[in-house]
C-alpha cells in the first residue's frame, strides 16, 4: 500500500491515457500508490472496479493511502469521514469539497488514467 514505491509513467499517445498499474497488482494490494505527470494519486480495487483518485484527503490532507475500504467507500485515517468512490463526495456533516475522482480503463491488464484529467483544473 503506501510503502511500496511510486510508479513514475510517460505519455503513451495523443489521447492522453496512460498505463500505471498491472491489475494484477491493483486486485491482490487493493490501493496502490502512482505518480501521474507530477500529481500523487492512489488507485483502488473495489468491488470489481478500479478506481483513480487524489491521494491526500481534501478535508486534513492526510494520505488516503492509509485509509480503509468498505464496499465503494474509501475511510480517511486520520478522521470517521468517508468518501464515495463512485462521486467523490464525503459522507453528511463533513466540510469538505468531494474528492478528485480521475477516469481509468483497463486494457491488456493494465489500468490505464486519462492524464488530461488529472492535469485539469478543480472544478
Amino acid at each position: 500500500m503506501a510503502d511500496e514505491p511510486q510508479q513514475t509513467v510517460a505519455l503513451v499517445d495523443e489521447e492522453m491515457w496512460m498505463p500505471v498499474c498491472g491489475l494484477s497488482r491493483l486486485i491482490s494490494q487493493t490501493i496502490v500508490c502512482a505518480r501521474v505527470t507530477g500529481v500523487d494519486l492512489i488507485l483502488v480495487w473495489t468491488e470489481g472496479h478500479a478506481v483513480a483518485c487524489e491521494r491526500l484527503c481534501p478535508h486534513e490532507q492526510a494520505d488516503l493511502a492509509l485509509g480503509h475500504l468498505s464496499g465503494r467507500r474509501l475511510f480517511c485515517p486520520r478522521h470517521a469521514a468517508s468518501f464515495d468512490l463512485r462521486k467523490g463526495t464525503i459522507s453528511h456533516g463533513w466540510p469538505s469539497r468531494p474528492l478528485r475522482i480521475y477516469p481509468t480503463r483497463i486494457d491488456d491488464g493494465q489500468v490505464w488514467i486519462d492524464a488530461t484529467a488529472v492535469n485539469s483544473p478543480a472544478i
